[in-house]
This record gives structure tokens, C-alpha cells and sequence, in this order.
């Protein structure tokens, strides 16, 4: 046999070996570097017309033009947000699924469920921080008080008929309140919802009591069309877009803060090129002024931009996380799947 055709034949093989093993890592490769190529979905895993919605349509907005395509808001809701985001946990780490994650889909809930359907700390690549957002404490208009001392006292004389809302068991609002009826020790029915549109419609009606949204929530219901009534900022200061709600602080309640946070994740095992695309695209937004303006004209607290890289995300979420636990196993509040 030809010795030099069977060296030429068995370097010919190992060159479609090495092309077969290197083939689907360069187009990989390839395919990071031309992110985005097509729409881009970020997933809400609450209801449409809440606080993560609206902010999340407002980054939608604004990234499109930045990113050279169209992003597109779904809500997938369920599960106080596990659902939704369960799935972009699980969806191709292709850059086209990202999530619009908060403190209850990465932070509560980890404890608040006996089976959480992801560990947030390792089950997603973090992008971007972006937003800090205040909780209000807001009731219906027929409820006989207006001030937060007047609402302890009135729904502990009356707790065994009153109802609050949430829009959904272990979301942020949900436990927002359950925080506030430990703090003030009162037991009050929990009603939960599937989103917020349903929830105000009832709040508004009178058919359950009081509700703790955010603030990007409660500002048109409050502030503008006054259907409902802001009682207390859940913190210890006062927000520039409603100036009149004096804080749980100010009213007495010391040493009581609840609030929410919003950022964008991808599941993991996404390139760190196309990570790296979506975190500079959120910092050009969040640094532009008619994107801060808009977040800020609904009581969102863009965060500064140390805090807006994926390292200190995955820094922040793990801090969260260890954050609530205690709070959440004082209360003894738990969740089963």
C-alpha cells in the first residue's frame, strides 16, 4: 500500500474531525456576534398593568432602537413569577429570551417556597440591574381612614372581615403586605389575584380592602384619577411623584422598609458577548434622559451605574437572598408547590 496516500487519507480525516468538534463552537461564535438578529421577547412573569410591566415596557421601548431590533414584552404569569421565570431559566441561552426579574421571583421567593422551580443565584446569567421601586400601601376610597396610624387602627378592630389583595401568592406585593400585617399584628384574608387589571378593578369596587403595589402601579389610581387612596409609603421617605404620602417612618412605623427592585436576566450558558451586548444597550438606555424621565415620572429609582453590572447582580441577588430569608421564616409564611 502507498504509504504517503495513507498518511494523505488520515490527515484528511483528522482535518473533518477537527472541523466536526470546531464546526458548532465557531458558529456559536459567529452567531453571539450577530446578536441580535432578529426580535428580542422579554418575558414579565407578573400580570400586565403592574409595576414590573410597566417598567418593562418602558426598557422595550426604549431598546429597540438600540438593539437594531424589535423587543417584545410577554407576561407569563403564575406561582408569584416562578412560572415566567422558570421558563426563561430553561429557554435557549440564545440572547432572543430574557427576563424582567424582581425581588420576589430572585430574592423571596427562594425561602417563601418549600420547592422553588430554580435557584436564582446559579439558574440564570445576570445582565443588568435596573430599577428600584417603593411600595405604597393604598385602600379604597370607603375605607374610614387616612392616615397609617387610623388604618392599624381600624384593621385591628375589623381584621376578621377585611380582605387584601395581591396579584398572586409569593409575589412581592404579596409578601409586602404580609410584612406589614406581622408588623402591626394583625391576621387578615389573603385574596389572590392573576394580575393587577383584575385586582384594582375589585380594590376600586370595594370588593377586597387594601393592596400593597408598587408605586409605578398605584400612581394612576391614586394620584391621577384618585379611585383609590395612598395611605404610607412602606420606607422611610417620601416620593417626588407623590409628595403627599408621608412614609411609614414618618407615621410611626420605625424600622419598616419594603420595596422591590427589577433587572434583566438570561438563562444560563449564554455567551458572555451577547450578555455583555444587552448590559451595554441597558446602560445607553437607563443613561438616556427620556427613558430616566419615564421611569422616574412613575416612581422608579434608576439605580447608579456602579450597580447596573452583571457582576454586581450576581453579587446582589445572593445578598438578597440570604436578605430575606429571616424575615420570611418569622412570619412562618410558606408556600408548596
Amino acid at each position: 500500500m502507498n504509504t504517503a496516500l495513507v498518511r494523505s487519507a488520515r490527515q484528511i480525516a483528522a482535518g473533518f474531525l477537527v472541523a466536526a468538534c470546531l464546526g458548532p463552537c465557531l458558529a456559536g461564535a459567529a452567531t453571539a456576534q450577530e446578536w441580535p438578529s432578529r426580535t428580542v421577547n422579554i418575558v414579565v412573569p407578573l400580570g400586565a398593568g403592574g409595576g414590573a410591566d410597566i417598567v418593562a415596557r418602558i426598557l422595550a421601548a426604549n431598546l429597540g432602537p438600540v438593539l437594531g431590533q424589535s423587543v417584545t414584552i410577554e407576561n407569563v404569569t403564575g406561582a408569584g413569577g416562578m412560572v415566567g421565570s422558570a421558563r426563561v431559566a430553561r429557554a435557549q441561552p440564545d440572547g432572543y429570551q430574557a427576563l424582567l426579574g424582581t425581588v420576589g421571583t430572585h430574592a423571596q421567593n427562594q425561602t417563601l417556597y418549600k420547592a422553588p422551580l430554580y435557584d436564582s443565584r446559579t439558574d440564570f446569567e445576570p445582565v443588568a440591574l435596573v430599577v428600584d421601586v417603593p411600595i405604597v400601601l393604598v385602600t379604597t376610597n370607603s375605607m374610614p381612614v387616612k392616615t397609617l396610624q387610623e388604618f392599624i387602627a381600624y384593621t385591628k378592630a375589623n381584621q376578621a372581615k377585611l380582605q387584601y389583595a395581591s396579584p398572586g401568592a409569593g409575589s412581592s406585593n404579596h409578601l409586602a403586605c404580609v410584612f406589614l400585617n406581622a408588623a402591626i399584628g394583625v391576621d387578615v384574608t389573603h385574596v389572590p389575584y392573576r394580575g393587577a387589571s383584575d385586582l384594582f378593578q375589585d380594590l376600586i369596587a370595594g370588593r377586597v380592602d387594601y393592596f400593597c403595589p408598587t408605586s409605578t402601579a398605584a400612581l394612576p389610581f391614586t394620584e391621577e384619577s384618585k379611585q383609590l387612596r395612598a395611605i404610607s409609603i412602606l420606607g422611610g421617605e417620601r416620593l417626588k411623584v407623590m409628595p403627599s404620602v408621608p412614609s411609614a417612618a414618618e407615621q410611626g412605623l420605625a424600622n419598616f422598609e419594603a420595596g422591590t427592585w427589577f433587572a434583566l436576566f438570561l438563562p444560563k450558558g449564554t455567551p458572555a458577548t451577547i450578555v455583555k451586548k444587552l448590559n451595554a444597550a441597558t446602560v445607553k438606555v437607563l443613561e438616556s434622559e427620556d427613558a430616566r424621565k419615564r421611569l422616574e415620572a412613575i416612581g422608579a429609582v434608576v439605580v447608579a451605574k456602579e450597580r447596573m453590572t452583571p457582576d454586581y447582580l450576581k453579587r446582589y441577588v445572593a445578598d438578597e437572598v440570604e436578605k430575606w430569608k429571616g424575615p420570611i421564616e418569622r412570619t412562618g409564611v410558606s408556600i408548596s408547590q
